[in-house]
């Protein structure tokens, strides 16, 4: 995709594509397909990622302390720890039987399709939640951290209010399911 950007790079594959072409054809006395090679060197331009450039800037280059400081510790606490992750567990667990109910049993409530979806809605959150701790560290990127969280509560609540109207206005969500899946 970059070479698609830098036109320098995509004539310089064509015409290394267009050369060894016309050293294959000189030697095997088949005529030169100007137009095809220049089709084929055009598409294989287009994938071509040899560029040494990084896409993203590296971020700020900042030592605090010395050598000899101990790294920081953060403080303890039970909500984020071992609650925590016991509590993610526990809703990926409760999504399965949930997930199976309704057409194992042929029933189809509201109040266990509304339970589905918040706990579809509140694992998907607790797991793009994971991705940005691990990806925006808060230590580089603190104002790209809170502004990419603050984002994914707005997702997440865009979300809620939109399964809520599904479910209370249109036929919820195993109902869709089981339409698409007979479909």
């Amino acid at each position: 995709m970059a070479s698609i950007i830098r036109p320098t790079l995509l004539r310089q594959t064509a015409l290394a594509a267009s050369t060894r072409q016309a050293a294959t054809a000189a030697f095997s006395r088949q005529p030169m397909i100007r137009p095809a090679v220049a089709k084929d060197a055009a598409r294989v331009a287009a994938f071509h990622a040899s560029s040494r450039r990084n896409l993203l800037p590296p971020g700020p280059q900042v030592i605090k302390g010395s050598v000899n400081d101990p790294a920081p510790v953060p403080e303890t606490s039970p909500s984020h720890g071992s609650y925590h992750w016991t509590f993610e567990r526990v809703v990926a667990v409760g999504i399965i039987p949930l997930t199976v109910a309704p057409f194992a049993g042929g029933s189809l409530n509201p109040g266990l399709d509304a339970i589905l979806c918040s706990l579809l809605l509140v694992h998907s959150h607790l797991g793009f939640q994971a991705v940005l701790i691990d990806y925006i560290p808060s230590s580089r990127f603190p104002k790209s951290r809170k502004a990419a969280m603050w984002l994914l509560n707005a997702a997440t609540a865009l979300v809620g209010v939109g399964l809520y109207e599904f479910e209370t206005n249109d036929v919820g969500l195993t109902e869709a399911v089981k339409r698409v899946w007979k479909a």
